[in-house]
C-alpha cells in the first residue's frame, strides 16, 4: 500500500513539473512575441487602468503615459476611450508583423509620404494603405477592388488610371497613390474629418451621409453603430497602426471636434472678438455641404451649431450662428445650397 502511495505522489509530481514547464515555456513566448514595443501586454493594461479612472474635459484616456506638454502637438498619445482596449490588442496581436512591414515596407511609405503631400493630404494617411492591402500590389478584393489602395475599376477610370485586359494600373504604386489621394481630398472637402473620410473611403460616402443623418451627429464616435461592422473594425485597425508606427496619436486618429477642442484648449481666447450673427432656418440642410458653399471650416461650423444636422432633419427650425460674413455668403447662395442638400438627400 505504501509503495501505491509513493507511486501516486511521484505521477502527481511529474504532472505538476510538466505543467509548470509549459506554463514557463508560455511565458517566455509571450514576452519574446511583445519585444517588438517599448512597453509589454501588463505595462499597456496597467496603465489602461490606471488612465481609465482620469480623464480630461474632452473624454479622452490616456493609451501610454503622457509626455510633458508641448503645446504644438497637444493630441499627442490620446485616444478615444471607445477605441483603447481595441488598439491594446491590436498592438499586442499585429505588432510584430507591423514591426517587419517598416523594414520591407519602406520604400512604399517612403513614396507615399512624397506623394500625399502634394494633395493636402497627412503623410498618415499612408497607414490606410496598409490595413487596404498589406501594401501588396496585385491584391484583389471579393468586389473587385485592386492594389495597394484597394480601388474599383470605375473608380480608377474616373481618376484617370489605365484598367483593360491588358493593364491594370491600380497595382502600380505611385499612380494609385496618386488617385487615392485624389478621393481622399474629395472625401475630406465633403466631411471636413479625416476618421470620416477614411470610413467613406471603405464603405461609400452614401453610407456615411446616411449614418450622419440616422445618428444626428458629425461624431464618428457618435454615428460609428449606422456603419457597417467592417468599416468600424477598418478605423480601429487604422488607428492601432498609427500608434505602431508613429508610437503614439495624430490628427487623422481623432474627429475633426476633438482636434478643435485641444487647439482651443492650448490657444485659449482665440476668435474671441469675433462677431457672430444668427439667421433662423427651416428645410432640409446639410452641415457639410453648407458649410463648404460659404468656405467653412466643417469642424467650425459644427462647434458653432452642433446640434445643426438632428434638428433640421427632424424638421425643426434652427437658429443658425455664423460669422458675419458667412451670414452673407450663406443668404446669397441660399437656394443652391438647399438645393445641393435635396439633391443629396434623394441620391441616398
Amino acid at each position: 500500500m505504501q509503495i501505491m502511495k509513493n507511486v501516486k505522489l511521484t505521477v502527481n509530481l511529474r504532472r505538476f513539473l510538466k505543467s509548470l514547464t509549459i506554463f514557463l515555456l508560455m511565458f517566455l513566448f509571450v514576452l519574446a512575441g511583445t519585444a517588438f514595443t517599448s512597453f509589454t501586454e501588463g505595462e499597456i493594461k496597467k496603465a489602461a487602468a490606471k488612465d481609465s479612472t482620469t480623464s480630461d474635459k474632452s473624454g479622452f484616456i490616456s493609451l501610454i503615459p503622457t509626455p510633458s506638454f508641448d503645446p504644438s502637438r497637444p493630441y499627442i498619445t490620446k485616444l478615444n476611450p471607445k477605441a483603447v482596449s481595441f488598439v491594446q490588442r491590436y498592438m499586442v496581436n499585429e505588432g510584430e508583423n507591423l514591426e517587419k512591414m517598416k523594414v520591407w515596407g519602406k520604400p512604399y511609405l517612403d513614396l507615399y509620404d512624397r506623394i500625399l503631400p502634394q494633395y493636402g493630404i497627412p503623410k498618415e494617411l499612408k497607414y490606410l494603405s496598409i490595413i487596404e492591402s498589406s501594401l501588396i500590389a496585385d491584391i484583389t478584393s471579393p468586389a473587385g477592388a485592386v492594389g495597394p489602395w484597394q480601388i474599383m475599376p470605375q473608380q480608377a477610370r474616373d481618376l484617370g488610371l489605365k484598367v483593360d485586359g491588358r493593364k491594370d494600373e491600380r497595382k502600380n504604386f505611385a499612380k494609385s497613390t496618386h488617385a487615392a489621394a485624389k478621393m481622399l481630398k474629395g472625401l475630406h472637402e465633403q466631411f471636413g474629418d479625416w476618421l470620416l473620410v477614411i470610413a467613406a473611403y471603405n464603405c461609400g460616402d452614401g453610407r456615411v451621409r446616411q449614418a450622419i443623418r440616422k445618428s444626428g451627429s458629425h461624431n464618428y464616435w457618435e454615428l460609428q453603430e449606422y456603419l457597417p461592422k467592417e468599416t468600424r473594425g477598418h478605423i480601429k485597425r487604422f488607428i492601432g497602426t498609427h500608434y505602431i508606427f508613429e508610437g503614439n496619436g495624430g490628427l487623422t486618429t481623432m474627429t475633426a471636434q476633438e482636434i478643435l477642442e485641444i487647439k482651443d484648449d492650448a490657444n485659449p481666447g482665440k476668435n474671441c472678438d469675433e462677431k457672430y450673427m444668427t439667421v433662423e432656418v427651416n428645410g432640409k440642410y446639410i452641415a457639410s455641404i453648407v458649410a463648404k458653399n460659404i468656405g467653412m471650416p466643417i469642424e467650425q461650423f459644427k462647434k458653432l451649431n452642433p446640434e445643426f444636422d438632428r434638428l433640421v432633419t427632424a424638421s425643426k427650425p434652427y437658429s443658425l450662428k455664423l460669422p458675419d460674413d458667412k451670414i452673407m455668403a450663406f443668404a446669397n447662395n441660399k437656394k443652391a445650397i438647399l438645393s445641393e442638400c435635396l439633391e443629396a438627400y434623394l441620391s441616398e
